[in-house]
């Protein structure tokens, strides 16, 4: 998970936006509408970001369209503290 993390935050475009979708939905689950209001982001920003994180298994959702909430994979939460050393490294630029 370590390996995969390094790459969707600081490997592509936009990681950065996906690793504050990441904190966000370690405090609690959001729909992408919430989240877009919660990082003042575009939604198509979020629904994008979240399509990659979940096919990346860091981001998993139950619902459906507009009220589909996302949660933290269960691989996601056991490896949180990876993806905390990586937050730190790159918060401190």
């Amino acid at each position: 998970m370590k390996k995969v993390l390094w790459w969707l935050i600081l490997g592509t475009r936009g990681g950065i936006n996906r690793a504050k979708i990441i904190k966000k939905l370690n405090e609690r689950p959001y729909n992408a509408h919430q989240l877009t209001k919660e990082l003042n982001l575009n939604y198509r920003t979020i629904t994008h970001h979240i399509k990659i994180l979940e096919d990346s298994n860091v981001v998993e959702s139950t619902g459906e369209k507009y009220g589909k909430m996302y949660f933290l994979s269960d691989k996601m939460e056991k490896n949180y503290a990876d993806f905390e050393a990586i937050w730190e490294q790159i918060s401190d630029k």
